[in-house]
């Protein structure tokens, strides 16, 4: 069920890359540029804001954002199937724009939350350029395009922090929320003025229910996981919300096998699209846990004697640029690389890229030019894989379903990241040597850093092997930006 309403041309808008294709993915990576400043910014100034409300619970502050982005995407990603990826695209913006004033006008800490809640609408932004990506140029053109935008705003990792600190100390701190504001609305005007709406939407109106529920109840898994430790895994808090995301996850499922148009049609997930999402969240978990641990290790001084440690300067600001720089690099060589020769291959590429260099990591804890390569590395990985299973499993679904699908690889990724980098921190923690401080945190023992490079390393051998049943089984390649062989998506199982 699709229709084109509205004068949209039915098909592809773009055959192949032009200079009015260049300024739309400009577009569209500011958009999600935006995601990463909603999401990354707000730590920049995490004492100050503390000292603002007179709170000591910076993992609320920290995770707010990422944790509403779960709530919001369910019902975000149905929204843009139904009433169109630009449309939505536009309100999604909005409401981080107001989400940001909100956060940047807060007296107190419950209506920062609030404004939090409405900027973490940002997270959607990604997943729908994708979609809207995928229907407003044609299959080749559309592969390479979702690597730029969904790699591209990596950049800001590596100048946020050269181009914030000059207005933070020139406004104030609150001033990073009224730059993310402004960004926004900037994004938002450049979509409405110069990026054509999807031409493929689907019928029928938006499972609310089935949205908040499903939204609700991974918003509170994933606060259970984030937050636990800092708040006591069995507190009394704690186990409400569990059991709360718990019953909301049941009923969702439940509502979704008895409406005619769930906000995620179970049914419709083939055997590739599942392969494909257990691909991504065992390789995201991967890739997140070593890009977490570079973090880590880099702030331990070699002179600790650990058998480990990075800490020397200007060498470890390097050593947390490069991350960016490779995710920059691999999600816009996948992406091309999808274009012609589907994107499952650049997908278990990434795969095999991202275990040589976490094994090899194991030598690179305690050497730098080896840590330094192997954190690009990583970062090429992180990037073929996040464009890859963009690329596939929108690939994989109905056009009128490809926003919503979009929309559950976002989920995935973050469900994935937010798992197993706790699990790799419970790890660290559990292996820390008492008296040893580096620069006023616990450091963890040589034998526990090891440890958590294996299960990262395990983890990759893991998404490897759904990645690879995937090779074996893909279409076959396409001959050309039209070819009739490549097919974007698997027949839709009967309703």
């Amino acid at each position: 069920m699709n229709d084109t309403r509205e004068g949209a041309p039915p098909g592809p808008r773009e055959h192949r890359w032009s200079r009015r294709l260049v300024l739309w993915a400009a577009v569209l990576t500011l958009a999600n540029v935006l995601a990463d400043v909603a999401i990354g910014s707000p730590m920049m100034v995490l004492p100050q804001l503390l000292d603002d409300f007179d709170t000591d619970q910076a993992a609320w502050l920290n995770a707010s954002a990422m944790l509403a982005g779960a709530i919001w995407s369910p019902l975000l990603a149905k929204c843009s199937d139904i009433f169109g990826k630009r449309r939505t695209l536009i309100a999604t913006l909005v409401l981080a724009c107001a989400g940001a004033l909100v956060c940047f006008a807060a007296p107190n800490v419950w209506i920062f939350l609030a404004g939090r809640l409405l900027q973490g609408a940002a997270f959607a932004a990604v997943f729908i350029t994708v979609a809207l990506a995928r229907q407003i140029a044609a299959p080749v053109v559309a592969m390479a395009l979702v690597g730029l935008v969904t790699s591209g705003s990596s950049v800001v990792g590596i100048i946020e922090p050269f181009l914030m600190k000059p207005v933070i100390d020139a406004f104030g701190h609150r001033s990073v929320f009224a730059a993310a504001a402004l960004l926004a609305a900037a994004a938002a005007l450049c979509v409405r003025a110069l990026i054509p709406e999807s031409p493929v939407r689907g019928t029928g109106r938006v499972d609310t229910a089935g949205a908040l529920l499903l939204g609700g109840g991974l918003g509170a898994v994933l606060a259970y996981i984030s937050l636990g430790r800092d708040f006591g895994w069995l507190s009394g808090g704690m186990l409400v919300l569990i059991a709360a995301g718990a019953a909301a996850l049941a009923g969702w499922a439940v509502l979704a096998l008895r409406v005619d148009e769930p906000v995620i049609d179970l049914r419709a997930l083939s055997r590739p699209i599942l392969l494909t999402l257990l691909a991504l969240v065992l390789a995201a978990g991967s890739f997140r846990s070593m890009l977490q641990l570079t973090g880590i290790i880099a702030q331990v001084p070699p002179g600790l004697g650990l058998g480990y440690g990075l800490g020397e300067g200007e060498a470890v600001a390097v050593l947390l640029a490069v991350p960016n720089l490779g995710i920059v690099v691999g999600g816009t060589l996948s992406g091309w690389a999808a274009g012609r020769f589907g994107p499952a291959p650049p997908l278990l590429g990434g795969i095999a890229v991202g275990t040589a260099a976490t094994f090899t990591m194991l030598a690179g804890v305690s050497v730098l030019p080896v840590a330094i390569a192997c954190g690009a590395l990583v970062g090429v990985a992180a990037g073929a894989i996040g464009a890859s299973g963009y690329n596939l499993a929108t690939g994989l679904a109905a056009p009128e379903r490809q926003g919503t699908i979009a929309g559950v690889v976002s989920v995935v990724l973050a469900l994935g990241s937010v798992v197993f980098t706790f699990a790799g921190g419970e790890v660290l923690k559990a292996t820390q040597v008492p008296g040893l401080p580096a620069d006023g945190a616990p450091v963890s023992s040589a034998a526990g850093v090891h440890l958590y490079v294996g299960m990262a390393g395990a983890l990759f051998l893991l998404a490897a092997v759904p990645a690879a049943v995937l090779v074996q089984n893909r279409p076959d390649a396409p001959d050309g930006p039209e070819s009739p062989r490549h097919t974007e998506k698997a027949p839709a199982p009967p309703r």
